[in-house]
């Protein structure tokens, strides 16, 4: 029989195929050839935003859109339903987000968003073996083990001790930590006081954990124990023993004596009388003795405009000898004993001989009196009082404001040859920037000519100056423009050595201030004023609803009837009123309850506008509201 060949074109379409891949060649370099026809290498985006958080973006096409190998894109069914769950821990069983028909879908919450530092804390130690010692077999080291709920990863910290000569700190930094060969990880469930973990070959033991931490395994259901005690580390209480020879005097163990009062200090205030001698003076010194070496310092105590060179240092620190009579009494010191000063020969009251000077110690701070106390179940004596015997300079008066500068510029001259300009208050500035009250005045004054002016009153809540502005008017005959430059304004009637100065309380409608022998009464302000003062009402009284209504109700207490028939006669509705009726009546010389200060029995006129503000509901005015308040 004659073999019969088929050509492939004649084969069908699904055979050609699975011949095709069966004769491919494998994958690996030398074997495999770039698409010459390629002109597209674009990189799909990687990167995505949810509800505001970053994520990563499962993409399922690589370089030039080209679909990448065992990658399936999710439906919109499994999106759905990822978004419905709720971030779970890495143990126990996936919660349940579906939930009856019509539920609320919880808002997406990444887990590194939903456990933001949330760190259970455990005590723990680890024995480390010491070779080679005769005094220790193995050295306890106490660490602390942080286990981050966010992503379970744990970070393992030793606190430094002083002096140890151990390299401390971040033994284990944070990561995830293996627990077995198998790929499984470290979570908190792993976690207890009592239990034995190791971490890279090294055994840790729990023993303690902080109250967080016993709380929140407790609502995860995890039973936590009893905390244990650390073992007691060799070294540390061969060191804690008393090894000194009891045989040896006490000055002559020099190190015991550095550990236990090294930085250790007693302080006493001590006098000079030098007032025997010519130009002598009494002058104050504070004595510094170092138990440490038993040597004695002693500093001078530095006044103002003491006259002085500004010398820190009157006795270096050194040992004091109790006697002295001429410098070659100290002479071979080293070859022979000197008697010095101790402790025990200090005490408030006594005089001690500071190389041939007789200083009094009159006083102690409260680290040296509880030192007397603690190590000589002695009080120190109580503190004597030392009068220098110098006069008190008497206060100078100060000179009358010249008119240069602002009034704190030319008082500092007054004070110190090199004036400093004024202290600002930072904080007050930076809370109050850009806040400004603003008023309407009219000028009080006597001449025709200045009758009717009108200014506007600005006050800087950041530095308390103020700045007085007058707009031009028409045919007024007077040049508008700024009245007053920004400046502090003393109150009439002050004294320069304590100036008062206008404050915000001072200033309200219906007000008269003076400034600078000029005469301005405030007739409105505007809205961020008004609210200002509404929202602070401890600071201004006028603009205080309760109080305003507790002084009315005083003013129209003899008049209450006839204002209340007044009130219901001016209704233009039913229970309805205007806002400037009642202004009219409250302002009437029937009522006369307003005056242009707080006045006794009478309101001011910012009074009736805060009240007005409080009771007004669309332009009306319900008198229920208003005899409520006055009744």
């Amino acid at each position: 029989n004659a073999t019969r060949f088929i050509a492939p074109s004649q084969l069908p379409a699904t055979r050609v195929a699975a011949d095709t891949d069966k004769m491919a060649l494998p994958y690996v370099p030398g074997t495999s050839f770039a698409d010459v026809t390629k002109t597209d290498f674009r990189k799909s985006q990687s990167l995505d935003y949810k509800n505001g958080y970053a994520l990563k973006k499962l993409g399922v096409r690589g370089i030039g859109g080209e679909l990448i190998p065992n990658t399936v894109a999710l439906t919109d069914s499994q999106i759905e339903s990822l978004q419905q769950q709720a971030p779970i821990l890495t143990f126990g069983p996936p919660r349940n987000a579906g939930g009856a028909s019509g539920a609320r879908t919880q808002e997406f919450v990444p887990a590194h968003v939903a456990f933001d530092k949330l760190v259970l804390r455990f005590d723990a130690y680890f024995k480390q073996t010491v070779h080679e010692s005769p005094d220790e077999q193995y050295r306890v080291r106490k660490v602390k083990i942080h286990y981050y709920v966010e992503d379970d990863s744990i970070s393992v910290v030793e606190p430094p001790v002083e002096n140890s000569g151990i390299p401390q700190g971040v033994l284990i930094k944070r990561q995830r930590l293996p627990k077995d060969s198998f790929g499984n990880f470290f979570v908190f469930t792993d976690l207890n006081v009592g239990e034995l973990v190791e971490f890279y070959g090294k055994v840790f033991k729990l023993v303690d954990c902080d109250k967080f931490t016993r709380e929140y395994l407790t609502k995860k259901g995890v039973e936590v124990r009893d905390p244990e005690h650390f073992p007691d580390d060799p070294y540390t209480v061969l060191r804690n023993k008393k090894t000194r020879n009891p045989v040896h005097a006490e000055h002559d163990d020099k190190l015991r004596k550095f550990l236990d009062n090294d930085r250790k200090v007693l302080r006493f205030y001590c006098v000079w009388d030098d007032r025997e001698s010519m130009f002598g003076e009494m002058r104050p010194f504070v004595l510094h003795y170092f138990l440490v070496d038993d040597t004695v310092e002693v500093r001078e105590v530095q006044t103002p405009n003491g006259g002085r060179d500004p010398f820190p240092v009157l006795l270096k620190r050194q040992q004091l000898p109790k006697d002295f009579s001429e410098l070659q009494s100290m002479a071979g010191t080293g070859k022979r004993s000197v008697e010095c000063y101790t402790p025990r020969d200090l005490n408030v009251g006594r005089t001690i001989n500071l190389f041939g000077r007789r200083f009094l110690l009159y006083d102690a701070d409260k680290y040296t009196r509880d030192f007397y106390q603690t190590n000589y179940a002695a009080d120190l004596a109580d503190p004597i009082t030392v009068s220098s015997g110098r006069e008190t300079p008497k206060e100078r008066p100060l000179p009358p404001y010249n008119g240069f500068g602002s009034e704190q510029d030319s008082l500092g001259s007054c004070i110190s040859l090199v004036p400093k300009p004024p202290r600002k208050d930072f904080i007050k500035m930076l809370e109050n920037e850009h806040k400004i009250l603003r008023f309407a005045a009219l000028m009080k004054s006597a001449k025709a000519e200045d009758q009717g002016r009108q200014f506007i009153v600005s006050y800087r809540l950041a530095d308390d100056m103020m700045t007085i502005y007058e707009p031009p008017q028409r045919n007024a005959g007077i040049m508008g423009g700024k009245f007053l430059e920004r400046t502090h304004v003393r109150k009439p009637g002050s004294d320069m050595s304590n100036p008062q100065y206008y404050k915000p309380s001072d200033l309200y409608i219906g007000a008269c201030i003076e400034i600078f022998c000029h005469k301005f009464v405030l007739t409105d302000a505007d809205e961020y004023a008004l609210r200002f003062m509404e929202d602070n009402c401890s600071l201004f009284p006028m603009a205080d609803v309760q109080r305003v209504a507790a002084r009315l109700r005083q003013a129209l207490l003899p008049k209450a009837e006839a204002f209340r028939a007044a009130v219901q006669a001016a209704c233009f509705a039913e229970g309805q009123l205007r806002p400037e009726a009642l202004r009219s009546l409250l302002l009437s010389e029937e009522f006369g309850v307003a005056s242009e200060g707080p006045a006794e029995g009478s309101c001011s006129h910012h009074e009736v506008l805060t009240l007005l503000r409080a009771s007004t509901v669309e332009n009306s005015v319900s008198v229920d509201t208003v005899l409520q308040l006055v009744a």
